[in-house]
């Protein structure tokens, strides 16, 4: 009888260990970077042959990509929480210029509803904007140090040099837990890959949209497809609200091919020089643009089922209501496909026109046609 007490006692007082180290756990990751980082204050990314990868000197900025081309960050880098920002100084940026941003949007299974990484509030922290962190694989589906980012892998696939970090956010509103994989490629500087997946304990999913957020900085007007353009000042020729307006849907048949499986949608301002206007009095100055112009773009596989491009427009500038200078552009620019886990798709901010860009699609395409008729 005495041993078995004393079992007992002793299965017990193992039990209270084990939920007050569980509870510590929880809220030591609940309360990681909870309070205001200073991204001045954190030591530089460094540079790593032809990558730009986060310092191992903490706390460090949490930006990856190539030295001379695109790259991403997370917060605590300037702009709202909930986003991984987009940076392209080749264009003649600051470094810690945002030249556009990814939300992540995943709708759970018949719901309908879109979860928005940017707009929800932090159930880690109530504050707005869903805490995002990087990881070196797809395991870490707990909080992580935002001022302790990874390096990212460096490895060679099929001959080509590439870096790859993962990002995750934390749970949404609607129950999905998502995260996705950013891999950039050593020859295309101007490109990241980004691949989406659930985590086991989420919600199902009937979309994951990874949506590019801020087309109104460089004012893109004209969306490129195979049949030709479109402009939004055709699509919204009488909207003047100071909302989004509603999206419009292109499917992929109406893409551009490149002759290997790969179907593009383009976008670009349609302007000569947009670092040449005139803004309304009140327009916040982080929206005047600056630098070269650039053509957007998404790509992915031309199999995908049901994979159509989605844009929306804005009239004025979003948290206030200045006039965009031209008339409403593209805000945000997007894929859109039924989920399936590991999806790919490819985001690019390329220096060449739109019309150069075509060319050389069709040039590949033309190449790989003759190839394809002489191997027959």
């Amino acid at each position: 009888m005495f041993h078995e007490m004393k079992f007992k006692r002793s299965i017990g007082f193992l039990i209270v260990v084990f939920y007050g180290f569980s509870c510590q756990t929880t809220n030591q990751n609940q309360n990681l970077d909870s309070g205001k980082m200073d991204w001045q204050e954190m030591s530089e990314p460094v540079e790593n042959g032809r990558w730009i990868q986060p310092s191992q000197d903490f706390p460090a900025q949490p930006i990856w990509g190539h030295v001379k081309g695109i790259r991403v960050g997370l917060a605590p880098m300037p702009g709202p929480r909930g986003l991984i920002r987009i940076y392209t100084p080749y264009l003649g940026h600051k470094p810690e210029k945002m030249m556009n941003f990814f939300a992540l949007e995943p709708i759970v299974k018949g719901t309908g509803v879109r979860g928005l990484s940017e707009l929800e509030m932090s159930e880690l922290d109530s504050q707005r904007g869903k805490r995002f962190w990087s990881a070196g694989d797809s395991l870490a589906v707990s909080p992580q140090s935002q001022s302790e980012p990874v390096q990212g892998k460096i490895e060679e696939l099929d001959g080509i040099e590439t870096l790859t970090l993962y990002v995750f956010s934390e749970k949404f509103e609607s129950g999905a837990k998502v995260f996705v994989r950013l891999r950039f490629y050593a020859d295309q500087p101007y490109e990241v890959e980004i691949t989406t997946y659930k985590t086991d304990d989420s919600a199902e999913l009937d979309h994951f949209i990874v949506t590019a957020t801020m087309g109104n900085f460089p004012r893109l007007r004209t969306l490129y497809l195979e049949s030709g353009k479109v402009s939004s000042l055709d699509l919204w020729p009488d909207y003047r609200g100071d909302a989004f307006t509603e999206h419009q849907h292109f499917p992929v048949k109406d893409f551009i091919k490149d002759g290997a499986g790969k179907a593009y949608v383009l976008a670009a301002t349609d302007e000569d020089d947009p670092a040449e206007t005139t803004y309304a009095k009140g327009t916040n100055s982080h929206w005047e643009y600056y630098g070269e112009k650039a053509t957007q773009y998404w790509y992915a596989d031309e199999s995908i089922a049901h994979l159509e491009n989605l844009v929306n427009g804005r009239y004025t500038y979003w948290g206030g209501k200045s006039p965009i200078p031209g008339g409403i552009s593209f805000e945000n620019f997007e894929l859109k496909a039924p989920f399936k886990q590991g999806m790919t798709f490819t985001f690019g901010v390329d220096p060449m026109t739109p019309e150069a860009y075509i060319k050389k699609l069709n040039k590949n395409y033309k190449i790989l046609r003759y190839e394809k008729i002489r191997k027959s």
